[in-house]
């Protein structure tokens, strides 16, 4: 009697068994056929000549390996005949599970665009905006990244040789953090307050119950610093740099109700061209590594090359031309070059200090609060440290602001 047993829907694969009873009576032997496959779920049925098919059995494994035993005669099977059998229904699941994983990934890709389109119009009108709106949109942007970034210390990669801080200095830094850009806009300079707040924070970790660590103390600082500290620069420069733009043609044709000429400042054009060219940055890169990136650049982000990185380079100097062109400023196509340049240096390294804190941490991506990027922090490292270096440029190497 022919039997057949069908997988998944895939081809029949014939078994020459006479006989699939469990009767004690007759010897039977074993023979083990293992699906290498990993695959979610498997409909087994067999099929009879001259009797009705066993109704479907549906097995669920949990994406773990099956072990599919034929119990059958000596003669009936060989092993070659069987390893045959089983990789012709391999093919099936194979090509399931590269289309599924292909839909996952144009999903993804989808994703990361439509939220990366509208994060970019969303910023772009609040750094035209200016003022209050630009600073609490900082605001809340270091609150959320100071607690993506205190869940990160807290993680197993990085507890595992050290103590991270209390869950509640992690909550009280996180609102420091978020209060630095306000407190910037207001006073204009905020190294006494946060002095002050760093000093406070020392004394609360000596003073808790039991055994204060240094790594609990240099994790919380690093914390201020980076997530609260380092973005106050990009307040400095959008609204603390008011000199206007004076051969910006743009602003010669803003309306009126809008500010008029006066609303474009140097501030708030070397904000824009250094937000665009850091865009430019991560765009060309990303680009660039998937077309002809072979080169690794570092160990801490091994998805990142030379190749990516010399291209993505070239991409952010050429924003950075192109718009001083249209804007204006600086007036120099030197300045303009080197503003690309430190630009895209700020870039890269905000980039790869978020990469070692998440490889540390275990994880690849600091949170999943946008949809294709991950966290918060996944999406602005490459600002962190853009911003001091953009206004230290500005306010210090650019003679007259660059007008």
């Amino acid at each position: 009697m022919a039997s057949f047993v069908e997988i998944d829907r895939c081809s029949l694969i014939p078994l020459s068994v006479t006989s699939l009873c469990t009767c004690p009576c007759r010897p039977l032997s074993n023979k083990t056929l293992t699906l290498t496959r990993r695959i979610p779920k498997v409909k087994l049925k067999l099929v009879f000549h001259g009797s009705k098919s066993v109704p479907p059995i549906r097995i669920d494994i949990n994406r773990r390996f099956i072990t599919a035993v034929a119990r059958t005669e000596p003669e009936s099977i060989d092993e070659s005949n069987a390893k045959e059998e089983v990789d012709k229904g391999h093919i099936l699941p194979t090509v399931k599970d590269s289309l599924s994983e292909q839909q996952h990934k144009s999903s993804q890709l989808r994703k990361r665009i439509v939220f990366g389109l509208g994060i970019g119009i969303s910023g772009g009108g609040v750094v035209l905006a200016g003022g209050w709106f630009f600073t609490v949109a900082i605001a809340v942007a270091v609150f959320l990244g100071a607690r993506e970034y205190f869940e990160l210390v807290r993680s197993r990669g990085i507890t595992a040789g050290m103590t991270p801080p209390p869950r509640y200095v992690s909550r009280v830094c996180s609102v420091i953090c978020a209060l630095m850009p306000i407190l910037t806009l207001y006073f204009g300079n905020i190294d006494v307050s946060v002095t002050s707040a760093a000093f406070l924070l020392a004394m609360a970790l000596l003073l808790q119950r039991g055994n204060p660590r240094f790594a609990q103390l240099s994790s919380a600082m690093f914390g201020l610093f980076y997530c609260g500290y380092l973005p106050c620069f990009w307040v400095k420069l959008r609204c603390g740099l008011a000199a206007p733009a004076l051969n910006t043609k743009i602003g010669a044709g803003w309306p009126f109700l809008l500010g008029g000429q006066a609303h474009w400042t140097v501030g708030l054009v070397a904000t824009l061209i250094s937000f665009s060219s850091i865009i430019a940055a991560d765009t060309y890169a990303f680009l660039g590594g998937k077309a002809i990136g072979r080169t690794p650049l570092t160990n801490i982000s091994p998805k990142k090359t030379w190749e990516g990185t010399i291209v993505g380079l070239g991409g952010c100097i050429a924003t950075s031309v192109i718009l001083s062109k249209i804007f204006s400023w600086p007036s120099s196509w030197l300045s303009a070059v080197a503003f690309g340049f430190l630009n895209f240096f700020g870039s890269v390294f905000g980039d790869l200090t978020e990469s070692m804190i998440k490889r540390d941490a275990g994880v690849k991506d600091s949170g999943s609060l946008i949809p294709g990027h991950g966290g918060i922090l996944d999406r602005v490292d490459s600002y962190i440290f853009t911003g001091a270096l953009a206004y230290s440029f500005v306010k210090i190497l650019l003679p007259l602001y660059g007008v």
